[in-house]
């Protein structure tokens, strides 16, 4: 019956000469920010290297997999401050398969009070394919419908643009849309569908309780491509710049508890388990999310060394 269901959720989507196809999901937004916002890029003052991957509603068949592999460093060419980055992405959803590859570039300028703000642009190929044995309620054969798509494999061009300002205090906001040109992705079926433009906001303020050891980093995420509009709010409590748990609500969607450590040698690694609350929760025994991120500081005129901050975004 799940796999009946993804076939005609996919068949309703290519029936129509376009769709809102959502970002692929993910709990640790504030660890992925370069993925939809290249304004991000070079924030760090290091290079970074980060991964997450996501199963999605484990136990239901067709569940969205998705990997995201990312890079940014701080550079200065011309003695410009900026930044530059590279992301690898792809989903499983059903039949369907999404990888993009992107490059962005962020210029770096001081704003307020040692604060930095970037402004950045995505330049990348968006590639679809479908890839599956495709089944109808009545056992008939699907390729008689001229709208539905055999196996097949399309690429796009794809742009992003946004935002991000970084404050004292680890204080940061940013603002970015993906797909600016809202790629068409040309069927041979005569379809052409398209990748909906999306909107991004993130902020957070770190609150001291007192004792430095003890950091409350409260964030608010919000993500829309102008037709739903997904709310999350997150909060995760963090000791000694080592250890930090959290929970996070995303508005009628699903509650995410999450954990992870901070090593003194720039690795940072973490875990999330979502806990569904829309009625495809009771289809599946919830969503896992992991990813790790190293940092590090490069001196071209000694040996590389170590990143000592194990603060970072």
């Amino acid at each position: 019956m799940n796999r009946l269901l993804v076939a005609f959720f996919v068949f309703l989507i290519f029936a129509t000469a376009g769709f809102a196809q959502q970002d692929p999901q993910f709990s640790f937004n504030m660890f992925n920010q370069l993925t939809y916002n290249p304004g991000f890029a070079g924030s760090n003052d290091a290079i970074c290297a980060s991964t997450i991957h996501r199963q999605q509603w484990v136990g239901f068949e067709g569940r969205p997999v998705t990997t995201m592999l990312n890079a940014h460093a701080a550079v200065e060419p011309f003695k410009i401050k900026s930044g530059v980055g590279l992301i690898i992405e792809q989903e499983k959803l059903g039949f369907q398969k999404n990888f993009n590859l992107s490059a962005v570039y962020a210029y770096r300028t001081p704003l307020g009070s040692n604060g930095y703000l970037g402004i950045g642009l995505g330049l990348g190929l968006q590639n679809t394919a479908f890839n599956g044995n495709w089944v109808t309620p009545d056992g008939g054969n699907p390729y008689n419908d001229p709208n539905v798509p055999r196996m097949e494999s399309h690429v796009a061009f794809d742009m992003n643009f946004g935002a991000f300002y970084k404050g004292t205090n680890g204080m940061y906001v940013g603002l970015s849309t993906t797909h600016l040109t809202e790629p068409k992705i040309k069927l041979n079926t005569g379809n052409s569908p398209f990748i909906k433009r999306h909107y991004y906001m993130i902020g957070s303020y770190p609150i001291t309780l007192g004792n430095p050891m003890y950091i409350i980093n409260p964030i608010v995420y919000i993500k829309s491509d102008g037709i739903t509009t997904q709310f999350t709010v997150n909060s995760t409590f963090e000791y000694n710049r080592r250890l930090w748990a959290g929970v996070s609500y995303n508005i009628q969607d699903a509650i995410t508890a999450m954990v992870g450590i901070n090593f003194n040698f720039g690795l940072s690694v973490g875990y999330a388990y979502d806990f569904g609350l829309s009625d495809i929760g009771s289809y599946n025994s919830g969503s896992h999310e992991i990813y790790a991120r190293y940092c590090f500081n490069l001196n071209l005129s000694k040996t590389p060394g170590r990143y000592k901050s194990v603060r970072f975004l």
